[in-house]
């Protein structure tokens, strides 16, 4: 069951869903919240990598390059980049709830996919969610910290889930404030060959 606009402002107040900072009343939805762009991003510095060996033991994070936008000034994201980013608002699901991050028609219009496939976020997630940014387009695009980039629409569970997210003992991203790369390395390194 998908969540309404007046059951997710009833589930916010009782806490089972937290966002901090509380979401202004532009950012509800139908049965949505929209969350806004953070401030950090990670780009890859293809220059200095030839490309990413999932097996390397060197992380797919020391590839990257944070950068900090000033408020106020662009990030711009040029034509068939991929970026990671992270959102303003910081997310926590009770155990017996499921988010599901969309991205934006008015961004996809102009050619910008907010993420390729990690839309879902368990029972018991807790961080700031990563965006991962591409732009299709033929033209740059500068998107500014503090845009409404993405929305949440949230499910109920049938029943609580038995081990939420945070407390599964390979949870690669539970609790990030920071765009996050691929934790998939590891994954993949310790893969039994055949």
């Amino acid at each position: 069951m998908v969540l309404s606009d007046a059951d997710i402002k009833r589930y916010l107040a009782a806490g089972k869903i937290r966002i901090t900072p509380s979401p202004a009343p532009e950012q509800f939805g139908s049965c949505s919240v929209d969350f806004r762009l953070g401030e950090e991003f990670s780009v890859f510095e293809y220059s200095r990598h030839p490309y990413i060996d999932l097996r390397d033991a060197g992380s797919v994070q020391d590839m990257m390059r944070s950068v900090k936008v000033t408020p106020g000034e662009p990030f711009v994201l040029q034509p068939r980049d991929f970026v990671l980013a992270i959102t303003h608002e910081t997310l926590e699901l009770d155990r017996d709830l499921l988010g599901r991050l969309e991205g934006r028609s008015s961004l996809g219009r102009i050619g910008i996919i907010v993420h390729g496939t990690a839309g879902l976020f368990e029972p018991g997630w807790i961080g700031k969610a990563t965006l991962e940014l591409s732009n299709l387009g033929r033209m740059p695009v500068a998107l500014y910290p503090g845009m409404r980039i993405c929305s949440f629409t949230f499910e109920q569970l049938t029943t609580p889930a038995e081990i939420s997210y945070r407390e599964k003992k390979n949870n690669k991203y539970a609790g990030q404030t920071s765009p996050l790369a691929s934790k998939l390395v590891s994954e993949v390194r310790n893969t039994p060959q055949e």
